[in-house]
């Protein structure tokens, strides 16, 4: 795999090609590298502000990932004004390259260093409510149940498992750490993280996913117990409901 030395050489050399472009107007390094918290395995995060049609732009540079960085693979994630054009390189470096429109290229938070450029003043993004998380919780544990009913047993499982994901997710956020895509999930207590092993589904049979389920309902109990006393007496009998019925 890519190492560090690796992964500055392409950062340098996609840089000196940005600034080097007359449709890139500003460009800026994002995600953990930004933050100085980037290790042996983070992946290489930039914006660019781009002046005029966005789509020659992207097809020149998917055109130089390709040529000149041997990349395997791309796709798109559409973020507000930005489309995040993620790239596969040799060695399994991910290179994210933010294409934003020059009016609205700005820092949404504070995982941002500009390179060069003007930028503008932007929003930051709220992380989502309690209350959004809650509702997907209770969501996936109502679909588990019923794909353990129906005998789609994978279906069952990917269900279980994204409950265990909301209670990472709602825990996270009552403790003042990002929510998303676990990325604070090593910073947890122990008091919530131990009675999350018995969430793991060990097999596909129907006794241990219902264990398995009971396990997850559980453990969302505890955390919205810990989160909000009221919406906590609301479901705490409707979670009740499906681990025995």
């Amino acid at each position: 795999m890519f190492d560090g030395e690796e992964r500055e050489r392409v950062r340098e050399r996609l840089l000196v090609l940005a600034a080097a472009d007359p449709a890139v107007v500003g460009a800026a390094v994002t995600g953990s590298e930004a933050l100085g918290a980037a290790d042996r395995w983070s992946d290489l995060d930039l914006a660019f502000g781009v002046d005029g049609e966005r789509g020659p732009v992207l097809e020149r540079w998917t055109r130089t990932l390709y040529e000149d960085f041997s990349a395997r693979h791309h796709w798109d994630l559409p973020s507000g004004p930005a489309l995040y054009r993620v790239f596969l390189l040799p060695g399994w470096l991910e290179v994210d390259i933010a294409f934003t429109p020059a009016g609205e290229f700005g820092p949404l938070g504070p995982a941002w260093r500009t390179v060069f450029g003007p930028t503008v003043p932007r929003p930051h993004g709220d992380p989502p409510s309690p209350s959004h998380v809650v509702g997907l919780a209770w969501h996936h544990a109502l679909h588990a149940r019923i794909s353990i009913e129906r005998q789609r047993h994978w279906q069952a499982e990917y269900w279980i498992s994204a409950v265990r994901d909301q209670v990472i997710a709602l825990a996270c956020l009552r403790l003042g750490h990002p929510s998303a895509y676990a990325k604070a999930a090593h910073l947890l207590p122990e008091e919530v993280t131990a009675p999350l092993h018995a969430t793991l589904v060990r097999s596909l049979d129907d006794q241990e996913l219902r264990r398995a389920l009971d396990a997850a309902l559980t453990a969302l109990a505890h955390e919205l117990e810990r989160t909000d006393h009221a919406p906590a007496a609301r479901l705490r009998p409707m979670l009740a409901e499906l681990a025995d019925g």
